[in-house]
């Protein structure tokens, strides 16, 4: 009922820059939040930031000051904008709608995850 599509991701080299996107798409009412989180190998998925419909913002103290998440909530899209990369952001990124409103009846809410992007970031 809701799929969400990442594109942006890529390799680059340590102090470069990079723009994530995601596209939201399907029997959407509304989104409470949108956000990115990220798996390096190895690791836990962890929360890179956050945006509420409101443009709350929360962030992971490893990239508060380099990356900028966005919003745009006519288009269902999220954006993270990412400078200033290092090695240690390698990772899948991860895009995700929370408390997805659906035009089901009886509505209800759900949480949907993109397929991830790989960005690389090489020193």
């Amino acid at each position: 009922q809701v799929q969400l599509v990442e594109s942006g991701g890529g390799l680059v080299q340590a102090g470069g820059s990079l723009r994530l996107s995601c596209t939201a798409s399907g029997s959407i009412l509304s989104i409470n939040a949108m956000g990115w989180y990220r798996q390096a190998p190895g690791k836990q998925r962890e929360l890179v930031a956050t945006i509420t419909s409101f443009r709350n913002t929360h962030y992971v103290d490893s990239v508060k000051g380099r990356f900028t998440i966005s919003r745009d909530n006519a288009e269902n899209t999220v954006y993270l904008q990412m400078n200033s990369l290092n090695v240690e952001d390698t990772a899948v990124y991860y895009c995700a709608a929370l408390g997805v409103l659906v035009a089901t009846v009886p509505q209800r809410t759900l949480d949907a995850w993109g397929q991830g992007t790989l960005v690389t970031v090489s020193s």
